[in-house]
């Protein structure tokens, strides 16, 4: 049987009360996000502090964010990507409001 191809922008949503996150792959400790943002941020004073390294790409628009301790932004256009290691305090900063800003998100 062949696999159905799915597309990574297909039913991107015009409006979301809070990010969504589908789980496209989980492997044992592996686990890949496509996230979709529009226009979310991190609520102030709060950080993300993970208990695994995550790599994630931008595929589509676009976002910021910062680090705890670090002086400015990292601002992500499509095609950026970073690793984020375990336990290394960060948080979106903002998302694009003017459309979808999709992400990659892989956990491991």
């Amino acid at each position: 049987m062949r696999p159905a191809v799915q597309n990574l922008f297909s039913a991107l949503p015009a409006r979301l009360q809070d990010e969504l996150i589908d789980v496209l792959v989980r492997a044992g400790a592996v686990r890949l996000e496509r996230i979709v943002s529009l226009g979310h941020a991190t609520p102030p004073g709060e950080w993300l502090d993970q208990e695994h390294d995550e790599w994630v790409v931008l595929l589509r628009g676009s976002a910021a964010l910062a680090f705890e301790g670090e002086a400015g932004r990292v601002e992500m256009r499509p095609g950026d990507h970073l690793i984020i290691p375990a336990r290394r305090r960060h948080r979106v900063e903002w998302t694009d409001r003017a459309g979808a800003t999709v992400w990659l998100a892989l956990h491991y």
